[in-house]
């Protein structure tokens, strides 16, 4: 098998059907009402009747996560190597963003919809809240694994500084960034979709809360299995463009 399945697309795909069918007989069998666990079946047939308000709810979510991610590479990598390369940002600039980490975000989300209110801005922000920190660590790694010798042979050619981070440091940082961003994705999903849940009309948060406040399990299954494929397209997205650092094995 070539292409786009595999062996490994194929053990992967019986996994979870594997996993569906002990779900859907195991709940069919033991008798477990479907108001506190419905079947597989039942939650595929809400995705399809729900379809309308799954799929634009789903977009309302896409696009505070796109946002909240792109503000958060766009701050993040400059953040980054300003920490790299001074020694005083090193000093404070960093451990102002360790400690910053370190506050729960749902802890800052109800205080963030006081201040924006409940409109995109505060989804965006819890987004790039959850986005943020994974995108400079995995960039401080990447400016950091730049291989000595390389530096040298930079050197001994009398790079400029600036030829030096273009053409060494940033190719040899790409490789730990796109990973940092392949983290700080599912995250930043899971920021957005928190904000939903504190302050909001729309989006796939609010569906859920909507749903399991009035007691409609399906629904709040399916909404749930939307944000896991909304997570996953958006993984493999960036995983994507891992094909294009031919580098990364050297």
């Amino acid at each position: 098998m070539s292409g786009w399945f595999n062996r490994d697309t194929a053990i992967s795909a019986g996994f979870v059907l594997a996993l569906g069918f002990a779900w859907e007989y195991g709940v069919r069998w033991s008798g477990v009402q479907s108001y506190l666990l419905p079947p597989p079946s039942a939650i595929l047939g809400e995705l399809w009747i729900s379809r309308g308000a799954i799929l634009s709810q789903s977009l309302v979510t896409l696009t505070e996560v796109f946002w909240g991610f792109v503000i958060a590479v766009a701050l993040g990598v400059p953040i980054a190597a300003l920490i790299y390369f001074s020694p005083i940002a090193k000093r404070t600039v960093y451990p102002l963003f360790v400690a910053l980490q370190s506050i729960p975000k749902i802890g800052l989300a109800p205080l963030i919809v006081v201040w924006c209110g409940y409109g995109l801005a505060s989804k965006l922000i819890m987004a790039f809240l959850f986005a943020f920190f994974p995108i400079i660590i995995a960039t401080l790694g990447g400016l950091a694994s730049t291989p000595a010798h390389l530096e040298e042979h930079f050197r001994a050619l009398r790079a400029t500084p600036m030829q030096s981070f273009w053409r060494l440091r940033v190719p040899a940082a790409l490789p730990s960034f796109l990973d940092g961003c392949k983290v700080a994705m599912p995250l930043a999903v899971i920021g957005a979709v928190v904000g939903e849940f504190v302050g909001s009309n729309d989006g796939l948060g609010n569906l859920i809360l909507t749903a399991s406040g009035s007691g409609h399990t399906t629904l709040t299954f399916a909404a749930l299995i939307a944000v896991t494929v909304l997570s996953l397209l958006l993984f493999y997205g960036v995983a994507y463009w891992d094909r294009f650092i031919w580098w990364r094995a050297a």
